[in-house]
């Protein structure tokens, strides 16, 4: 990081768009400032010695695990990243703050980075490639890099002229901190008026916040690390990608990773039938509820195309 004001540092931590002036762009050098939540937040589990748990406490962390990678999964990959449904402005906005809840920084700035990783998959320019950076870069060094922090906003243009979309990538902290607050104050009221749950606000900021984020950090990492390295390739795609049915359970449908890079386009990556793919159920019964539509699947020519004997 450059020199800077005290006042500029501040303002880094929550306006991306002061933080992006003062990176560098050296490709593997780590903002080590920025490490500390990352790393905080995972000691931050810890916590559960004292906070203890109870089954409430553990299912709230569970169900939100599963809403916020569906977020993830469904619109800042599948929607943000790769259009491959529609849905209406307010539509995209909701799922936008639901994803930002995830701590994975604002749509654009997934989107932009996931389009770059598809035009550069597994070459030197891959920002997350195991095959040319290793494991741990691939895992998570690379978004806590320097060269990394900025939105590449030429690869979303189309999404980069809604301000409201421009506003959470700016500021994509705010709707972490707000998440936080209102899952402790949440505790607290259970602790109040559902005793019985065995819950307060700090078990419940622990386990649905902290332990869930953490959960999900890793899960998500994993397909930009181990899904190209481990699992079966079904098609001759010019990267190392692979078919993870763990992976795939643990993101959702994320893990059928070599059927994506084969059509990136289709909102469904399980492509058979026996190819669990969560996400693409959820996306059918947002369909069928008339709140989003246009879901493409891949063609059947296309899917039978450029496998391996």
């Amino acid at each position: 990081m450059r020199s800077l004001t005290p006042i500029k540092f501040i303002l880094s931590w929550f306006d991306n768009e002061v933080a992006s002036t003062l990176r560098d762009s050296e490709t593997h050098r780590i903002d080590w400032w920025r490490v500390i939540p990352f790393v905080g937040l995972h000691i931050a589990c810890l916590s559960l010695i004292w906070v203890g748990w109870s089954w409430f406490a553990v299912a709230f962390a569970v169900v939100l695990y599963a809403l916020r990678m569906f977020a993830i999964t469904g619109f800042y990959h599948r929607y943000f990243a790769h259009k491959a449904f529609q849905t209406s402005r307010l539509g995209q906005l909701i799922f936008a703050i639901i994803g930002a809840t995830a701590v994975q920084r604002g749509p654009l700035w997934w989107a932009a980075h996931h389009r770059d990783h598809h035009v550069h998959s597994d070459q030197e320019d891959d920002a997350h490639s195991p095959v040319q950076h290793g494991f741990f870069w691939s895992h998570m060094g690379w978004f806590l890099s320097s060269a990394n922090f900025a939105t590449k906003f030429e690869r979303v243009k189309e999404l980069a002229k809604f301000p409201e979309l421009r506003f959470l990538d700016r500021f994509d902290i705010l709707v972490p901190i707000a998440f936080a607050i209102a899952i402790y104050v949440f505790g607290e009221l259970l602790a109040s008026y559902a005793p019985h749950l065995n819950t307060n606000g700090p078990q419940l900021l622990v386990w649905g916040f902290v332990i869930s984020t953490v959960a999900l950090y890793h899960a998500t990492f994993s397909v930009n690390s181990l899904a190209h390295v481990w699992g079966k390739r079904r098609y001759q795609t010019r990267d190392h990608s692979r078919n993870n049915l763990l992976i795939a359970l643990l993101t959702l449908g994320e893990g059928w990773h070599n059927n994506h890079h084969h059509y990136p386009g289709a909102a469904k990556q399980g492509f058979y039938w026996w190819e669990i793919d969560f996400t693409y159920y959820g996306l059918r019964i947002l369909a069928a509820l008339g709140l989003i539509w246009n879901l493409r699947t891949v063609p059947t020519d296309i899917r039978e195309s450029k496998k391996y004997p």
